[in-house]
């Protein structure tokens, strides 16, 4: 399986924007904005997630809401499979399936709808999403997936901030893989 190579790499670290102090004092925020917007860099992110899953033998590709909904449509449309949006609660027009998470101060819940599947027996589905930080979101988009009768094959992210333990709590459920 193919790996980036250090130029791809610096290209793509290079491509995110550091905004300090943002969303509140201490937190440095990885805008990935600036990576949609460089052609040259979302085109080396995109070739190397397609030519990473293309043999995976992959039904659908949930993205969480919201950065995720683009990696991972875009994904779906180079794979040629079908996308499932991971919403924030309430945002579903149609019956849903939920699952709560904890939150530093709170808990928040997501949700799919209940027929986000179809009819496929055991559909193999990559969860996507920009980055993993402390994996509450994530935990519970896996934990949805499942609920729903799919298998979670992966979960990829562009970038996780290891620090924070979200990637060692999610692999407790599914495989993650990250670039950055």
């Amino acid at each position: 399986m193919k790996t980036l190579s250090t130029s791809e790499r610096d290209l793509l670290n290079s491509a995110i924007r550091e905004i300090p102090d943002f969303p509140e004092p201490g937190v440095v925020f990885r805008d990935i904005t600036t990576l949609l917007n460089n052609a040259e860099a979302f085109s080396v992110l995109m070739n190397h997630l397609k030519e990473r899953y293309q043999e995976s033998d992959l039904d659908f590709i949930a993205g969480i809401d919201a950065r995720g909904f683009i990696f991972g449509a875009a994904l779906a449309q180079m794979l040629n499979i079908g996308f499932v949006p991971v919403r924030k609660k309430g945002k579903l027009p149609y019956t849903t399936v939920s699952e709560k998470y904890v939150l530093e101060y709170g808990v928040d819940e997501v949700e799919i709808h209940i027929d986000a599947f179809l009819d496929i027996e055991e559909p193999r589905v990559l969860l996507v999403d920009d980055l993993i930080a402390t994996g509450g979101t994530a935990y519970a988009a896996a934990n949805l997936i499942r609920q729903s009768g799919g298998v979670c094959v992966e979960a990829c992210f562009v970038m996780s901030l290891d620090d924070l333990g979200g990637k060692d709590k999610l692999q407790e459920n599914t495989t993650v893989y990250h670039l950055l």
